[in-house]
């Protein structure tokens, strides 16, 4: 019997000692920190969800009409266009994109917190407006957005690099709004 329980307690023992040793591998290769880079719509297939909420709807994403930046850090900004068919005409005007930030951001000399947001740029006689607002359409601030009529290819939704390292600028269509991380 004596025999049978430290049998037991060995097996026991042998099972934990070769899980720890199996653990040690995986947490040395663990992915070492990437530096910072913008993100491509190829880069976000895993990332970004297949629908949205937003004003009391789910709207799809158009996966190839997105972009983003991952931070050092491993944090990231995610935007991406939608499918806003099903909504009123004035929600379709300022809601284009749903934009996800996991850190503190400053948009046309807004502060805009962590989380999941409706965008969009109106587009006006004198001056593009880009629109920020809360999952429930309450519009957070609007900020000047700039016309880039010398941007080459312009694509419904693109992220690409700003006027300065760790700016960027979200572009929907040939317009644009400069963002950076908040300090």
């Amino acid at each position: 019997m004596k025999f049978v329980s430290r049998a037991r307690v060995a097996l026991l023992l042998l099972v934990v000692a070769s899980l720890a040793g199996a653990a040690q591998p995986a947490i040395a290769q663990a992915s070492p920190a990437q530096p910072e880079a913008l993100l491509r719509p190829s880069d976000l297939t895993k990332i970004l969800p297949g629908a949205v909420f937003f004003r009391g709807q789910s709207a799809t994403v158009q996966e190839r009409n997105s972009g983003g930046v991952r931070f050092a850090d491993g944090y990231y900004v995610l935007a991406t266009m939608v499918d806003n068919s099903g909504y009123s005409s004035g929600v379709q005007d300022k809601y284009q994109a749903y934009f996800i930030t996991e850190v503190p951001l400053e948009i046309g000399g807004h502060h805009l917190p962590p989380g999941a947001y409706g965008v969009g740029i109106l587009k006006s006689a004198s001056t593009p407006t880009f629109v920020a607002m809360d999952i429930g359409e309450h519009n957070l601030f609007q900020a000047a957005a700039v016309n880039d009529a010398k941007l080459h290819r312009p694509t419904p939704l693109q992220v690409l690099a700003g006027s300065e390292a760790g700016k960027y600028r979200l572009y929907l269509g040939r317009n644009y709004i400069e963002f950076q991380r908040a300090q």
